[in-house]
């Protein structure tokens, strides 16, 4: 029997909408019902240019996609300052709720969104994509070898590109009205969700930034960092976000015996493999005159795109919903405590760079 598929309705038409709309029809468990935008002409153009079914229903407002009674899910890709209103607002008519990152301008907001979606009974979940490649479970698993991999000491992450000036000028994520996160929303959020990730989603005790965090004329964050610290095992992370740098994806992970590095954690360079490098038992050679063994490579393939991967698992957990099952609390969860150390950086930036500590 066939596959029921989930029905997306699509409120706005950013740029990354198009990958994840590719995504929606790549997926066997959706499709794409409805697409709306402030601008009924930019809506058909968009829905034309990603070739969208005949039958996907293209509106002149966002209320209209709330209101279609044939949408199941939507997907919201607008600017971060909107986002309470419209996830809101979709989860109160009973539509299961696909929010791109950052989730929200601080946690207060996102607690009120994950209260709508609670009380709604509508799935939530966030756009980070790169959870969802197969990849990042090999990775766990590596982290979890206590023979390869032992004991976690350390994250390190570096998610950076050079935006150019037409970015600088025009971006929503230089507009303080739109997005006033900057790169710490945009690309931090991809940071510390590897971080946390890594640390099995333990909250760390302080957060502080790192000094002289780089400014748009807008007042809006073009690049910062900051290190993260744990109480216990002497655990400690750091990361940097910058749109003032050349591309740049890379975690990289210490353990007590072994260490992986990746390249590309949150895009891969070809969609169709993912690549890591790890290493384990690395020792000086006689007279330090060079080391081994050397890291190997390995590489992880999929039949699917991670975005595509992700929007299944969505329509999965929908799917599951309609069938009586309970919803899918961990994506919640997760999104929080990422939205709880941006806020952390965000207050220690603000405070003189002093450390700040991280309660859920």
């Amino acid at each position: 029997m066939a596959e029921t598929q989930i029905r997306f309705g699509i409120l706005g038409c950013a740029n990354i909408a198009h990958g994840v709309s590719r995504a929606m029809l790549l997926s066997p468990n959706t499709t794409i019902s409805a697409i709306g935008s402030r601008s009924l002409e930019k809506a058909v153009a968009f829905a034309s240019e990603n070739h969208f079914p005949e039958s996907t229903k293209v509106y002149g407002s966002y209320d209209d996609v709330l209101d279609d009674p044939h949408v199941d899910a939507v997907y919201v890709p607008l600017p971060t300052s909107l986002h309470l209103r419209w996830a809101v607002l979709a989860a109160e008519k009973k539509k299961h709720v696909l929010l791109e990152k950052p989730v929200a301008l601080n946690v207060g907001e996102l607690d009120k969104i994950l209260a709508a979606c609670d009380s709604n009974g509508v799935q939530f979940m966030d756009c980070t994509m790169w959870m969802h490649h197969p990849r990042t479970a090999k990775l766990k698993q590596l982290l979890s070898d206590e023979q390869r991999f032992g004991q976690l000491k350390s994250v390190h992450s570096a998610v950076t590109y050079l935006a150019d000036d037409d970015f600088l000028k025009n971006d929503i994520r230089v507009n303080p009205n739109l997005d006033s996160l900057g790169a710490l929303g945009d690309i931090g959020w991809y940071c510390i969700r590897a971080i946390l990730w890594a640390h099995d989603y333990e909250l760390p005790n302080t957060v502080t930034a790192f000094r002289n965090p780089e400014y748009h004329d807008s007042g809006v964050i073009l690049s910062c960092g900051a290190s993260l610290n744990w109480k216990t095992d002497g655990k400690v992370a750091t990361f940097c976000c910058s749109f003032l740098s050349n591309l740049c994806m890379d975690i990289i992970a210490l353990g007590t015996k072994g260490n992986f590095h990746v390249h590309d954690f949150v895009i891969p360079f070809n969609e169709k493999v993912g690549s890591f490098y790890a290493v384990d038992n690395s020792k000086w050679a006689e007279r330090a005159v060079g080391c081994g063994p050397e890291p190997g490579v390995f590489k992880i393939a999929t039949d699917m795109p991670q975005e595509t991967l992700m929007i299944q698992e969505f329509g999965r957990l929908v799917a599951g919903i309609r069938s009586g099952e309970p919803k899918e609390n961990k994506w919640p969860i997760i999104s929080r405590k990422t939205q709880l150390v941006i806020d952390a950086v965000v207050a220690s930036i603000k405070n003189d760079f002093v450390p700040v500590k991280v309660v859920y």
